[in-house]
């Protein structure tokens, strides 16, 4: 009995130890962000965490000798792994990255980070695919451009835009150029698919894809697509997008909720379950179809935030995504959530 107790009271002790290991990484982690993405001062960051700036400072330097900091910030691995690994089971996907991520004010700084983030494990892994889907137009997506670096870990040919174009001439200009940043980091050609992403009728669609021979290339890749960069959206203009010209408008977006929709892949919508709705909207999009983007072996979705659980929680359900990056709050309520 005495053994066993020792073996116990060394099992816990063991425990704790790792516990307390995490909870440090994790600190280092927020700091290190705070302070090399959000270029907060050490003074702002004693202040958000209730330490001292000397505590800060060394913060700092225990992350530069654990190597979480180098020329990019280096998330320790195994911070939430059995949240990770509940998801994966839950819905019957490959890959679940949660992320802690530090203290953020909206939504829309949440999705931001969420994209920088996701770069950081794209850096690690690289691109493997001939063919890879691309969401211009999706901010967090556009994040992950933005802080992705120059890697030869990758074997792609070819990026290809899976939505035509929406916004205004400036959100246009800004996606066509992440698109090209990105086929450049990872040594691709890009293929752009510029045309409106929504256009007022289905015959329209149909003139533009018969006409228009680059819009006709960028298809046929899109029958290839191996790997996919997903936008997952609400029922909802978000801005800085508006309603009508090349997007949906507030009223379409309510025919849609009425017709079962509660969220949107690539502007294709999905019901609670995630099954496709049928609507006469479907028939005016210029982009990739669910049918499509299923045959991608990875298809990749990085959002976050409560306005999107249900949408995040429908495109898992559906299996339109298979590998998702997203927040600790979100990941809970998924799965909580998973069999409602």
């Amino acid at each position: 009995m005495a053994k066993a107790s020792k073996a116990n009271n060394s099992d816990a002790i063991a425990r704790s130890l790792t516990s307390a290991d995490l909870d440090l990484d994790r600190l280092v982690a927020k700091v290190a962000w705070m302070y090399h993405v959000r270029n907060l001062s050490q003074g702002e960051i004693a202040r958000r965490f209730k330490l001292s700036q000397s505590g800060v400072s060394r913060l700092l330097e225990q992350a530069k000798s654990t190597g979480i900091v180098r020329t990019q910030i280096n998330l320790p691995e195994g911070l939430f792994t059995e949240l990770e690994s509940g998801l994966e089971e839950a819905y019957d996907m490959k890959e679940v990255h949660v992320f802690d991520v530090p203290e953020v004010k909206s939504e829309s700084e949440l999705v931001h980070d969420l994209g920088q983030l996701l770069a950081i494990r794209l850096a690690t892994v690289g691109i493997h695919a001939n063919v890879v889907g691309f969401t211009s137009w999706s901010r967090s997506l556009r994040a992950t451009v933005e802080a992705l670096k120059n890697t030869k870990n990758s074997d792609a040919k070819y990026v290809v835009e899976m939505l035509g174009d929406v916004g205004d001439p400036a959100a246009q200009h800004e996606a066509a150029l992440t698109t090209q940043q990105f086929a450049e980091i990872v040594g691709a050609e890009p293929m752009f698919l510029r045309v409106p992403g929504v256009v007022p009728s289905k015959e329209i669609r149909d003139v533009l894809l018969k006409n228009d021979f680059h819009v006709q290339d960028a298809f046929r890749l899109l029958e290839r697509v191996e790997l996919a960069l997903v936008g997952i959206g609400t029922c909802e203009i978000v801005p800085p997008l508006t309603g009508g010209d090349n997007f949906f408008t507030s009223k379409e977006f309510d025919l849609a909720k009425k017709a079962g929709a509660v969220g949107q892949v690539n502007l294709r919508f999905i019901d609670k379950d995630g099954k496709p709705v049928t609507t006469k909207l479907d028939d005016r999009v210029i982009g990739i179809t669910l049918k499509q983007l299923k045959q991608a072996d990875t298809r990749i979705g990085v959002a976050g935030g409560s306005s999107k659980y249900q949408a995040i929680r429908a495109a898992l359900r559906g299996g339109w995504i298979n590998t998702l990056a997203t927040d600790v709050e979100t990941a809970k309520w998924l799965l909580v959530n998973a069999k409602q």
